[in-house]
């Protein structure tokens, strides 16, 4: 028998997002969509003099596999470059698509495995760290 995608353990990370809420005045932001499944994911970012991220602010309508996501995003951004959000949205969207092994470095992706056999919700998964990526990508100096 297969495992159920949703536990509680990922029901439990999708009801405990860090960050939630816009920040006022960021240094960069950016939105973006699932077609797929019509998942949003807003981030705003303020950057340190190090360009590392110092803040971060999300606004989050996705189901329970992108509310995930988004926590582990979220729990581990603070203190990230934009270049590190980058690398991780790139090895988590080859691990989605079966094109590596392994999620990455990033903490914790390996408690979305069961969604990698689900490819109509990859969009939702990988939307936290597209919109985290972009806005500290867009951050200005």
């Amino acid at each position: 028998m297969n495992a159920p995608l949703y536990d509680t353990a990922l029901l439990r990370l999708a009801a405990t997002i860090p960050h939630l809420g816009r920040l006022e005045q960021p240094d960069g932001t950016a939105e973006k969509r699932s077609p797929a499944c019509g998942s949003r994911v807003t981030a705003d970012v303020r950057l340190d003099a190090d360009r590392r991220i110092a803040d971060l602010g999300l606004e989050v309508s996705a189901c329970a596999l992108g509310q995930a996501s988004a926590n582990l995003m979220a729990s581990h951004a603070i203190g990230r470059t934009a270049e590190e959000l980058a690398e991780a949205r790139d090895a988590l969207a080859a691990w989605l698509a079966g094109e590596r092994g392994d999620p990455g470095s990033w903490p914790g992706l390996d408690q979305l495995a069961r969604a990698r056999a689900h490819p109509g919700r990859h969009g939702a998964i990988r939307l936290p760290f597209e919109a985290a990526a972009a806005a500290a990508l867009s951050a200005r100096a």
